[in-house]
């Protein structure tokens, strides 16, 4: 258990490298494949539920992140979400560069280039959005799982992560939506998809509570590690652990 002692350098665990890994590529394959698609199910009692499609999968990077903070502390899941904002960056980028190429002048490619833009070619908007939402929001995640561990002396891990959640997804939910899609939708249309958007993510991470148990403990045993951040610097903008 690390409650005071400095930071273990990060080369020393096993798992570290690989968590960090399942973060960057679920939360770049929810924010391309899934963010612009809307879609609706009938839900029991409750009615037709419209949110999007990407919520089915982004919530799996707040899991991570409360992994991150729950095992190896704030500053560890730092470079994580710093590392993950560079990957969303750079797909953008390359979203652009690519839109931006003219097509081989023969139909197939003709044809490719408007299915192109008719997929990426809201990219730099949406990614803008995902970029500043994720960046906030999982900060503010981290930081109240972080604090909140301390608070509770490591005990009630499902209050912690439902409730670091519930202020990192109240965040990022508001901000991508308003800053992808607001002039796209209808302001109905965007007021729901955003309330839809948050309960499903703190659904998920309910549901997936057990789940996180079994690998925050699994962590724990192979990594001999459960930081506590009583004297972190929480500044958001440093790259060290």
């Amino acid at each position: 258990m690390s409650a005071t002692a400095a930071p273990r350098p990060i080369g020393q665990y096993k798992y570290y490298d690989f968590v960090m890994a399942a973060f960057v590529t679920v939360l770049l394959c929810s924010n391309l494949i899934g963010a612009a698609k809307v879609t609706e199910i009938p839900l029991p009692l409750l009615g037709t539920a419209t949110f999007s499609a990407g919520v089915l999968f982004f919530p799996i990077s707040y899991i991570f992140g409360d992994i991150l903070t729950e095992v190896y502390g704030y500053g560890r899941d730092r470079r994580v979400i710093w590392a993950a904002f560079g990957a969303l960056a750079f797909a953008t980028f390359m979203a652009a560069v690519i839109l931006a190429l003219k097509p081989a002048a023969d139909p197939f490619n003709t044809d490719y280039q408007t299915h192109l833009n008719a997929v990426f070619g809201n990219t730099p908007r949406i990614m803008a959005g995902s970029m500043v939402a994720f960046w906030c929001g999982s900060f503010v995640n981290s930081y109240v799982m972080a604090k909140m561990k301390v608070w509770m002396q490591g005990r009630r891990l499902w209050m912690r992560t439902i409730g670091s959640t519930m202020c990192g997804e109240l965040i990022d939910s508001s901000l991508f939506y308003v800053i992808a899609f607001y002039g796209i939708w209808s302001d109905q249309q965007l007021v729901t998809v955003i309330v839809a958007q948050y309960l499903l993510k703190t659904g998920w991470e309910i549901v997936m509570t057990p789940f996180t148990y079994k690998v925050v403990n699994f962590l724990k045993r192979k990594e001999n590690e459960d930081y506590y951040d009583i004297a972190t610097d929480f500044n958001p903008f440093r790259i060290r652990a």
